[in-house]
């Protein structure tokens, strides 16, 4: 892949690679990785927020060419490249051993955020960060796959408090040449914009591609020309703006999602959405089969066939639904390439509420897709309770919703110090034998004291990061206090962090 390196400090070639670790988020989750930037700098890494690419912008050359010629450093960064090279080019992986049949599948997942790294501000709480994690958990196990959603070049907001108390939202625009992404290209090396139609315009979206370890992420923005203004705003934000704008989002990252696909020569064989939000696919899938002359049965039967649904709430809130109005108004001239009646459309995804019937998403998804499920044993009782009214005659026990417990990524999630005593104790290897419950029984050799100490040594490091943050807070309201005496870190400590979903948990 080709970086604009024209934007870096020039780079020893020593240590050129650098850059190339810097594009691939593949050391977000190896500390190793990012100790290779961090011992360049620390200062400067801790004021780009652990944004590699940010990191090789903004370094000393002089500093550079320090690190280029110190030996100790050369050996780690021999070490870690030769472990990013074993990484990217495996001779096996957990897929190829179970699944060495299946060399021509291709999943793509589709969701409206993704939760990489802080420096990519694409997502705001559970769904995003479960899209994220799971994304990389297909990397390391070497499944085939391809993730679809929004750049969003304002990102989601930070949150922060007026010298009252009062919250309010702050908007950061995205630099791209600051972060790990870089224009798609087709096979012929073509930058890939594809356009989706809307009432009276066609909307033009320019498509990213982010490297998360051996998989990519295809990103679209639509704050590109020859948009107007409204339609440049479209991706702008995560979750922002009012119905006609999310329905507009929705057909973008659903039906834009695909022929994003198609640009770049990629023919997934799997298509998974994770939440309702990029249900607009099926649709997508239905009408290019029907192009090809396959009755519209028989190609929503294919799609069906191909298709996957994660439902994540039941909460209303949670599940998008317009008005059959505004479905009327961007899907008029799209109903008859299915070769349906405008009764025949707006039933695909008919739901009835008190003020009127919904085209619900959610609904669509489950509809034309075989295989649904909710993201916790007890969510997926919940949702088949939810849904029960889709599936006439069935009890709620029968309802084809299944539940697939929602998990973190490990290596992302895990304190650098704890993965080198699991190291130490189980073997460099064991993330790759995770669920191996053999193995996880050696943890036991791990002595108290041994354990206690590092426990210790990361409460400090959170309340070092606690007392340092709240002054920094203080000081931007206008404030003075001494915060050294804020936290115990020989106390319990409880902390309470958003909010618990009783539907989940």
């Amino acid at each position: 892949m080709q970086h604009a390196a024209v934007l870096f400090t020039p780079i020893p070639q020593r240590i050129a690679r650098l850059q190339e670790l810097a594009y691939n988020i593949w050391w977000s989750w190896h500390p190793e990785a990012q100790q290779l930037f961090s011992q360049i700098d620390e200062g400067l890494w801790e004021l780009v927020y652990h944004n590699p690419v940010d990191f090789l912008r903004d370094v000393r050359q002089r500093t550079l060419e320090t690190a280029a010629v110190n030996a100790e450093y050369l050996r780690q960064y021999d070490a870690v490249l030769a472990e990013f090279d074993a990484y990217m080019s495996p001779k096996s992986t957990w897929f190829t051993q179970h699944y060495p049949d299946a060399k021509n599948e291709l999943i793509a997942y589709f969701s409206a955020e993704f939760g990489l790294h802080e420096s990519l501000p694409i997502y705001s709480g559970g769904l995003g960060i479960l899209s994220g994690d799971h994304t990389k958990e297909t990397s390391d196990m070497g499944l085939p796959f391809v993730a679809v959603g929004f750049i969003y070049p304002q990102g989601y907001f930070r949150q922060r408090l007026d010298p009252s108390g009062w919250q309010f939202a702050e908007y950061n625009k995205l630099n791209f040449s600051n972060v790990a992404a870089t224009p798609a290209l087709t096979p012929d090396g073509k930058e890939v914009v594809i356009e989706v139609e809307l009432p009276g315009r066609t909307i033009y979206a320019k498509v990213y591609r982010i490297q998360n370890g051996r998989n990519p992420l295809f990103l679209m923005d639509t704050d590109i020309h020859p948009n107007g203004p409204q339609d440049r705003e479209l991706s702008a934000r995560l979750y922002g703006g009012d119905q006609e704008m999310r329905v507009a989002q929705e057909i973008v990252l659903g039906i834009g999602g695909v022929r994003a696909l198609r640009a770049l020569g990629i023919s997934p064989t799997v298509f998974h959405m994770n939440e309702g939000h990029s249900a607009f696919l099926v649709l997508e899938l239905v009408r290019e089969m029907i192009g090809k002359g396959v009755a519209f049965d028989d190609a929503v039967r294919e799609v069906q066939a191909r298709s996957i649904f994660t439902t994540h709430t039941p909460v209303p809130a949670g599940n998008d639904a317009f008005p059959f109005a505004m479905i009327e108004k961007y899907f008029w001239q799209y109903w008859p390439q299915l070769g349906l009646s405008h009764d025949d459309f707006l039933n695909m995804a008919r739901q009835e509420q008190s003020w009127g019937p919904q085209f619900a998403m959610t609904v669509l998804a489950l509809k034309l897709s075989n295989r649904h499920n909710g993201v916790s044993k007890l969510h997926g009782h919940v949702a088949r309770g939810m849904w029960n009214w889709l599936y006439p005659g069935k009890s709620q026990d029968e309802v084809p919703i299944t539940s697939v417990t929602n998990g973190v990524h490990t290596a992302t999630w895990l304190a650098p110090e704890l993965k080198a005593l699991y190291d130490s104790y189980l073997g460099r290897d064991w993330v790759d034998r995770i669920d191996d419950n053999e193995m996880w029984k050696e943890i036991y050799e791990i002595d108290d004291a041994t354990l206690w100490n590092v426990r210790q040594l990361l409460k400090q490091k959170l309340v070092a990061f606690a007392r340092q943050r709240t002054q920094a807070r203080l000081q931007r309201m206008g404030q003075h206090a001494i915060v050294s005496s804020l936290l115990d870190d020989s106390a319990l400590t409880i902390g309470f962090a958003r909010r618990f979903a009783t539907y989940k948990r």
